[in-house]
């Protein structure tokens, strides 16, 4: 417990999709806490259920964070130790949940990291490609600045990690070909899960594979950086 008589708030990462990966520690931390503040109550308890965890749920989201964030706090400062969990990952990674530690932090409430899966990690390491600088770019924005977005990204000497729905994959795809050429890429999806799959190539063939093609589940894009940028700079 931290000072004053108050309680901690533990940002707990949770699997992306094998449920066998998760800490020790975590397992250890959601079994103590007196409540967890989850993105989606539903998808948490399957998590809780594997690992035979009984402590209450209570939604925190975007929906709600306005509302739930205070009560939760006022919770803290009153002694309870809370545990923040989102659907899959590290909370606040793509995600609103760092508001709830924002408001921690103005509370003078102690936050503790507890470290575990990330999608963007995972799919970095089996890429293929630099992993020594990248930039995580998370979700691209549908309309307003997308284009200008794009283009940015395609200056970048460092790899670049995109999230992406399987709705938009294809379209994002041929958007990259379109401002970076035949840039050596990786699609991840589903990593993790029984139905894993990498993809790697230039990005002309990810975009003749992924023509007509039905995407489902959650799909990490990885973009080589651009050659002739990182030249400019090491000259």
């Amino acid at each position: 417990m931290s000072q004053e008589g108050k309680g901690c708030l533990y940002v707990v990462s949770t699997p992306i999709g094998n449920l066998g990966d998760i800490t020790y520690r975590s397992v250890e931390t959601l079994r103590q806490v007196a409540l967890i503040a989850a993105e989606d109550t539903r998808r948490t308890r399957i998590l809780l259920n594997h690992y035979q965890i009984a402590v209450p749920l209570s939604s925190y989201n975007s929906y709600n964070q306005t509302r739930k964030g205070p009560e939760l706090i006022k919770k803290i400062n009153q002694g309870e130790d809370i545990a923040l969990v989102s659907d899959a990952g590290t909370p606040g990674v793509s995600d609103p949940l760092y508001h709830l530690v924002q408001l921690a932090l103005d509370e003078e409430v102690q936050v503790i990291a507890l470290p575990g899966a990330s999608a963007v990690l995972s799919a970095l390491t089996v890429s293929g490609l630099p992993m020594d600088r990248f930039r995580f770019e998370g979700f691209l924005p549908r309309k307003k600045r997308r284009k200008k977005t794009i283009a940015a990204l395609a200056e970048r000497s460092e790899t670049v990690v995109l999230f992406e729905s399987p709705q938009r994959i294809d379209k994002t795809l041929n958007e990259l070909r379109e401002a970076c050429g035949n840039r050596p890429a990786a699609l991840t999806r589903e990593l993790t899960k029984m139905h894993e799959e990498v993809l790697r190539g230039g990005l002309d063939e990810l975009c003749r594979v992924s023509r007509g093609r039905k995407w489902k589940g959650e799909i990490t894009l990885v973009l080589s950086g651009n050659p002739e940028t990182k030249k400019n700079k090491e000259t």
